[in-house]
């Protein structure tokens, strides 16, 4: 995450991207935003604020050689001289608009700015952002005509918040420039993270956390949750974040001894995990240093609720979790064909 109080935008520049497979052009504009003061103050933080909460940190990558990368070139480039921002920012827009090989893939407004004075890790830096603007919305203009008041809608940007967006930093690790990214409209991210700017989790521990807390809500959705319900899902995720919270290393082998009883489920979350390593092209380690601010932010995201078809919600707490075990019994009434839950308590709250 980035520290923004001292942040400004030093260049800015706004292109319209199209779609390749739906034969829309791009249109690319000569001259740099200069913003009035009003537009100044709204824009910096618009751009700015989803950064400021994103925990993990990408590098870029290319299946040959990293020079090959393009948006790691054209960041380097302006990086090394600004003067050639106008040009390279369109080289950007042009990258982008290949990448559309779906009807789904929207045009929109892609801006290209310059910012200095980004913090990030206790270093303060330049950075690159680069923006889409998927998404307008109406609003209401009034106007006075006559005399009298009137009004019409029209089209514009929401300052809530980005649709797509990176920053890239003007700071390096061994692994190279290091990258941040927001997707808003996650229904292709593929053409945002993979094909436009092809990044792929810096080697560390906020990746290794996330990575194994993925697998984890995963294999209770698809196993956990479909052959032994939502109490067992529940628990599971209860008892995964409790363990995360109490180790600053895990190990897969003692995280599996802990959280399960039986062998055989140690069997299906060694057999899941070989097939979730397969399918998202990575190798989950079995030892890592546990990140408690990728744990604290995936806690707040896990629903711990069972919805039940009689408009009843049972919702357990993520950080209890002896509780669904100890408290809250499933069963079967054979005189009226349904399940029941069966819930223990000393007084209500």
């Amino acid at each position: 995450m980035i520290k923004r109080t001292q942040a400004s935008i030093s260049r800015c520049i706004i292109h319209k991207v199209g779609n390749k497979f739906n034969n829309t052009k791009n249109a690319f504009s000569e001259k740099e935003v200069h913003f009035d003061e009003a537009s100044y103050e709204l824009m910096l933080p618009f751009l700015l604020r989803p950064f400021g909460s994103v925990v993990q940190s990408y590098r870029f990558n290319h299946h040959a050689d990293i020079s090959l990368n393009e948006i790691n070139t054209y960041s380097a480039q302006i990086f090394n001289d600004e003067d050639d921002f106008i040009e390279t920012s369109k080289h950007i827009v042009k990258h982008l608009f290949e990448q559309s090989n779906s009807a789904q893939i929207k045009t929109g407004d892609v801006l290209v700015v310059l910012f200095e004075g980004i913090e990030f890790n206790e270093i303060t830096t330049n950075a690159l952002g680069v923006f889409k603007i998927e998404n307008k919305i109406n609003f209401f203009q009034t106007y006075l005509e006559n005399n009298s008041y009137d009004v019409l809608v029209q089209k514009g940007i929401s300052s809530k918040k980005v649709d797509k967006g990176c920053l890239i930093l003007n700071q390096s690790d061994t692994e190279g420039h290091i990258v941040l990214s927001a997707d808003n409209n996650n229904y292709d991210a593929q053409y945002w993270t993979n094909h436009f700017l092809n990044i792929k989790y810096a080697d560390d521990a906020n990746s290794h956390t996330q990575q194994y807390l993925e697998l984890c809500k995963d294999f209770s959705e698809d196993i956990l949750k479909i052959s032994y319900g939502n109490q067992e899902q529940n628990t599971f995720l209860a008892k995964t974040i409790d363990f995360l919270k109490e180790h600053e290393i895990v190990k897969v082998e003692e995280f599996k001894e802990d959280i399960f009883e039986e062998d055989k489920h140690k069997t299906l979350f060694d057999d899941y995990k070989k097939t979730f390593e397969g399918e998202k092209d990575i190798v989950i380690r079995n030892q890592f240093d546990v990140s408690d601010l990728v744990v604290n932010k995936e806690k707040k995201k896990i629903k711990t609720e069972i919805k039940l078809d009689t408009n009843i919600q049972i919702k357990l707490d993520i950080d209890a979790p002896e509780a669904s075990s100890e408290y809250l019994e499933r069963g079967y009434d054979d005189e009226k064909k349904m399940h029941y839950y069966k819930v223990f308590f000393n007084a209500e709250g």
